[in-house]
């Protein structure tokens, strides 16, 4: 099977990675040329246009970091789409809104080609190790046809149902990650400002009800200060409007979101877009003129465990 990779960034990257090192055919694409080059040296292909690695592929991933770009890759003239046939079938692996997957994914099916969303969690250092989790959303029969290809990029993969499902459950997961973000920054500020170990909060934290999977990953970065999540302000910004504009189209009354809308636009505006996201916590730490530090943490993740066959995540449901 030939995979086509357009989106070569701080997560493409090692999601390519992953299908070389587990032997598949891949080609890869990017606007910036020399971030291919790694993947070249371990085998990849290089493709002139997203019409040509359409056309070399069976299945082509797009994992790029806004839904105007998406969109741009899959329709310029020389774009993905048209490279498209039948049996040829679409991941979209970037974070992006419902409505505009499945306004290409109709584009798609006009070629006679399938249409998926397939966005990942979990963390660059994960992606790395193909232990990242993912989302798929889709047919099932063409859900079946990926699968392999999931199982190596992830360790865990949910089908997620229909075509953007897999997007909205993505900015779900995205949200309440900036909410925990914000929170423990809060926590940890308060628990400076009361005179505790850092150290000692951050354990209290892990062992209790209140732990998170960001407050055992970034938490640490916060307090080595070197905030370096792999993932930048901008972003951070787009993936909670993305959840916010969900939800107010969707007519829910949000109250928290909005607000960590403009905390996230703060942080952007202080720092600038390219800091990383983690960064807005330096709001507190510049307010309060204290720093969140604490020896023993690590400058940068890295997963320790071993790197697993990804497997179908089983619903449990009771008729």
């Amino acid at each position: 099977m030939n995979v086509g990779f357009v989106g070569l960034g701080n997560v493409g990257a090692k999601l390519a990675s992953s299908l070389l090192r587990h032997g598949f055919t891949v080609v890869v694409r990017d606007v910036d040329e020399s971030a291919a080059a790694p993947l070249l040296e371990k085998g990849a292909k290089w493709a002139d246009s997203g019409r040509e690695l359409a056309q070399l592929c069976d299945v082509i991933i797009t994992c790029l970091p806004t839904p105007v770009i998406s969109a741009q890759v899959m329709e310029e003239p020389e774009g993905v789409i048209s490279g498209l046939s039948g049996d040829k079938i679409w991941l979209e692996m970037s974070t992006t809104d419902d409505t505009e997957v499945k306004r290409l994914g109709t584009l798609v099916n006009s070629r006679g080609a399938m249409a998926m969303d397939t966005p990942v969690s979990g963390g660059c250092h994960r992606a790395a190790t193909g232990n990242i989790a993912i989302f798929a959303g889709g047919d099932r029969a063409a859900f079946e046809k990926v699968l392999p290809l999931l199982q190596v990029m992830g360790r865990q993969i949910v089908h997620t149902g229909p075509l953007g499902s897999a997007s909205v459950l993505k900015v779900i997961t995205n949200y309440l990650a900036g909410v925990q973000l914000i929170s423990t920054g809060e926590a940890f500020m308060v628990a400076k400002k009361a005179g505790l170990d850092l150290a000692v909060a951050y354990e209290a934290i892990r062992v209790s009800s209140g732990n998170s999977f960001v407050h055992e990953t970034e938490g640490q970065l916060i307090l080595n200060g070197s905030y370096n999540i792999n993932f930048t302000m901008d972003h951070e910004v787009k993936d909670l409007t993305l959840f916010d504009e969900l939800g107010k189209n969707l007519n829910v009354p949000l109250e928290l979101s909005p607000l960590c809308v403009d905390i996230m636009r703060d942080g952007l505006k202080r720092y600038g877009p390219r800091v990383w996201s983690s960064t807005v916590v330096k709001r507190l730490e510049d307010d309060c003129g204290e720093d969140l530090r604490a020896p023993g943490f690590p400058e940068y993740l890295v997963d320790h465990e071993p790197e697993q066959p990804g497997a179908e995540v089983k619903i449990n449901r009771q008729d």
